[in-house]
């Protein structure tokens, strides 16, 4: 499961247009491989997020990527942080991550939300409805996907989904992890303690070790070894072989989101967000995170993920925490 796991967040690099794009990401995910991490990850999104930039920048479709990158890595698993739920029917997303074991050679992994990015369902014509709703499908999928993977035929007459003896061949190369992203105390906890593998976080630090509570009480209550789940906490860095040239990197990203790294105040609330700096730097900053009580990261390089001598530093600056 992730402890050490590479996320491609954004898809705008200086000077690199359509054609020569997937060289770029797939050098990512090649220094991820080689360099210490265990899974790469790829958003699941349409447009752009607006943390991240503007809507209208680049944005790769997730499980044409991932099948893409299967042949260009050998050891990491290959997954989405996270699959949208509301973007595809249940037995579609069990064929294509299914799709995307046998050609990685039983290497995918299923990681999956609720969704929650309203703008993009309204403009391209996906149904986002109300908080419930989206938990309510997530489930009934959860149940359908889950029962596809593991070579069952389920059937279910729910609320929002109705499928009858879903058949699943090729059957997966080997058993496909699953992990839930988000947070939530009362719903995506439960549902991570009733179904799922890993236990992916998006809370401040300072929230982990209550979001940590949660997932234990719902683990005893449906029967489960809290301990058969892995937690990772997913965090941004800006990392260097030093200070100056990863605040420089940096910059470049706060320019994109019209912010000045030279405004104190900026670069403060910078620093809360983003780990930046050289490879001691970063590494102290990591290390906080697992003192938590989480297994490990996923961790997303916004500003310089696409060099990938940036990636391989990272990987080697994080692994020696988890040695």
């Amino acid at each position: 499961m992730t402890r050490l796991g590479y996320q491609i967040p954004n898809f705008t690099y200086p000077g690199v247009g359509p054609a020569e794009l997937f060289d770029v990401v797939a050098a990512q995910a090649r220094a991820a491989d080689s360099s210490g991490f265990d899974t790469v990850l790829v958003m699941d999104h349409f447009y752009q997020l607006p943390m991240i930039g503007p809507p209208d920048q680049y944005m790769l479709e997730c499980y044409t990527l991932l099948a893409a990158l299967a042949r260009e890595t050998t050891n990491v698993r290959l997954s989405a942080l996270v699959t949208g739920n509301t973007y595809r029917a249940p037995t579609l997303l069990a064929k294509e991550v299914t799709t995307l074991d046998v050609v990685s050679n039983g290497r995918g992994q299923l990681g999956i939300g609720a969704g929650w990015f309203e703008l993009e369902h309204d403009a391209l014509g996906f149904e986002f409805g109300t908080f419930t709703d989206r938990f309510e499908k997530l489930e009934e999928a959860l149940q359908i996907i889950l029962g596809m993977l593991a070579g069952e035929r389920p059937s279910l007459d729910g609320k929002h989904y109705k499928v009858a003896d879903a058949i699943n061949e090729p059957p997966p190369v080997g058993r496909i992890p699953v992990l839930i992203g988000g947070s939530g105390e009362k719903k995506t906890l439960r549902l991570v303690a009733q179904y799922a593998d890993e236990s992916n976080l998006t809370c401040g630090l300072d929230e982990v070790p209550r979001k940590l509570d949660a997932l234990a009480a719902h683990c005893e209550r449906v029967g489960r070894d809290r301990s058969e789940i892995t937690v990772s906490k997913q965090a941004m860095c800006c990392i260097a072989p030093t200070h100056d040239q990863a605040w420089a990197e940096a910059e470049v990203l706060a320019a994109r989101l019209g912010m000045d790294l030279s405004d104190p105040a900026t670069r403060e609330v910078a620093a809360s967000l983003i780990f930046i700096g050289g490879p001691d730097e970063v590494g102290e900053k990591l290390a906080e995170v697992l003192a938590t009580g989480v297994d490990g990261w996923t961790i997303a390089c916004p500003a310089n993920g696409h060099i990938p001598e940036r990636v391989e530093l990272l990987g080697q600056t994080a692994s020696k925490l988890l040695a």
